[in-house]
């Protein structure tokens, strides 16, 4: 969106009042799951921002450190429907999406919609599937519906597909094609927790009353408006530059004076990996409780945007640099506004 000189402070103002005022949910959100998750917070606060920016999220972590967890809790503090596909490799499309069932009685076909018809979607171990089932989720993903037989059926807003894989070099495991992994707003690498934090977790786990229960604190309602007010955070042509210029790096790197990581990407983000950082910024401010964007808004979340985005060479694999290695280099060279 082209923003223009005559946006002016009182307007700016306003909107951050505005902002601040609807964005009070925010700390009771975080509050209910801190009560689950504990020492996670990046990741609680990146399903946020997945969540009030409209877009998917990845998490990628070995097994036990709350990914499913964080997501379930989530969806009941939100009072949303919930649903849990396990991904294996015998998973079939019809499992995801629904299938047409032949009713005997009625002489008729009727649809059995699958789990994909819910609000937030907890896709299990998502690289344990072959790519014929990462393609049924791309229609879902891309244009919030689904097509069972000869019929197209919206699905309900929110709609979130959230993902758990396990890193790729372990056994049975499937690579993510592109085009799918490019649906994903954000990629959230899981690390595990400190010590202290492991602590508590043993001694939640260890009381006798069991869990903390979630207790719902708003509804799917609140989400939906609160993704309208994000899309009016403000956000300058400075930083709309600076977006592009980041972007715009990682295809070109020799126009911003990175000739060496020429031979080391092999693609750079699309023009969804600039849709991504600008949505995924403005929901940060929202969540830092501003109406404006600024640049440490896009250096915090550029990470997560866009690690899964660039594609590394074989010279880059062969002395162990990853995308994050290439994404710190463009970072530092990108003039800040």
């Amino acid at each position: 969106m082209e923003m223009t000189a005559a946006t002016s402070a009182p307007d700016i103002r306003a909107l951050n009042e505005r902002i601040h005022a609807h964005s009070a949910f925010i700390d009771l959100l975080m509050m209910e799951l801190n009560k689950a998750v504990v020492g996670q917070k990046m990741m609680t606060e990146r399903l946020l921002i997945g969540l009030l920016a409209g877009g998917h999220v990845l998490l990628e972590g070995v097994p036990g450190l709350a990914k499913t967890l964080a997501i379930k809790s989530m969806a009941s503090a939100i009072q949303a429907r919930f649903s849990r596909i396990q991904f294996t490799p015998d998973l079939l499309p019809a499992d995801v999406l629904g299938t047409m069932m032949y009713n005997p009685q009625a002489h008729e076909f009727s649809v059995r919609k699958g789990p994909i018809f819910a609000n937030f979607v907890l896709a299990d171990e998502i690289n344990r599937a072959p790519a014929k089932v990462q393609s049924a989720l791309l229609e879902a993903m891309q244009e919030r519906q689904v097509t069972i037989g000869d019929a197209t059926y919206k699905l309900d807003e929110p709609f979130l597909v959230l993902a758990t894989q396990n890193p790729i070099e372990q056994e049975g495991t499937y690579e993510l094609p592109e085009a799918q992994v490019d649906r994903f707003m954000l990629k959230v690498v899981i690390t595990y927790p400190t010590k202290e934090d492991e602590r508590l977790i043993i001694r939640q786990n260890l009381n006798p009353e069991g869990n903390p229960k979630i207790n719902p604190v708003i509804d799917p309602q609140t989400i939906v408006d609160a993704r309208k007010l994000v899309r009016q955070v403000y956000m300058d042509e400075k930083i709309e530059q600076y977006i592009l210029d980041i972007v715009f790096a990682t295809r070109f790197p020799e126009a911003a004076k990175l000739p060496k990581l020429k031979g080391l990407i092999s693609y750079g983000g699309s023009p969804r990996a600039s849709i991504s950082l600008a949505h995924a910024a403005k929901a940060y401010a929202f969540i830092k409780r501003r109406g404006y964007v600024i640049p440490e808004d896009v250096r915090a979340i550029c990470p997560d945007v866009m690690r899964h985005r660039i594609g590394v060479t074989y010279e880059a694999e062969a002395e162990n640099i990853t995308s994050e290695d290439i994404l710190k280099e463009i970072l530092n060279a990108v003039e800040v506004p």
